[in-house]
């Protein structure tokens, strides 16, 4: 399905966002091209209130979202907008998942039984066994919400763990036990 031109760039703004988003672990910044690539969305089915400011889009059983290097993956995607302005973007599944190049070469991968992107607030929220790697490091557990304002990301709290690897910046070379 083909989504107006507005909602469609929007829509692909605030899901790069939430890719960008996920780097919390990683000093690299996702691919700056692909911002500017077409974004596609596929779906087994989709149900779209459109031409109206207030709307919500829903894509559900095997969404694939992709824009550039970026690829996110989830069984239900939800877009609303409230004056003409995405207000939530919300990916589930049994994991939802998003993949994106870096701008340094790394891979960023992420994923959550359930993604929440808030534009207005600047939130990204995920919960559900979630895990976030890149080559910088990684961070998992049940909640983490990254504000993208401050920088801030909160994992835990709710009496659940957290795990977080920092990789080292140079690791020493494997040596091959001869010496």
């Amino acid at each position: 399905m083909n989504l107006p031109h507005p909602v469609s760039l929007r829509t692909g703004a605030a899901l790069a966002l939430a890719a960008l988003a996920l780097l919390a672990a990683a000093p690299a910044q996702a691919k700056s091209s692909d911002r500017n690539q077409p974004m596609t969305l596929d779906s087994d089915s989709s149900d779209c209130n459109q031409g109206q400011a207030n709307s919500r889009c829903i894509f559900t059983g095997s969404v694939v979202i992709t824009q550039g290097t970026l690829d996110i993956r989830a069984e239900r995607a939800e877009i609303v907008q409230r004056n003409g302005e995405i207000e939530q973007v919300v990916l589930t599944g049994k994991q939802a998942s998003m993949k994106q190049d870096m701008d340094d070469g790394s891979t960023m991968n992420a994923r959550a039984d359930r993604i929440v992107y808030e534009p207005a607030k600047e939130l990204l929220t995920l919960t559900g066994n979630y895990q976030v790697d890149s080559a910088r490091g990684s961070n998992s557990g049940q909640r983490m919400v990254y504000n993208m304002a401050s920088g801030q990301v909160r994992s835990g709290g709710d009496g659940s763990r957290v795990r977080t690897v920092i990789q080292p910046r140079n690791p020493a070379p494997a040596t091959d036990g001869s010496n």
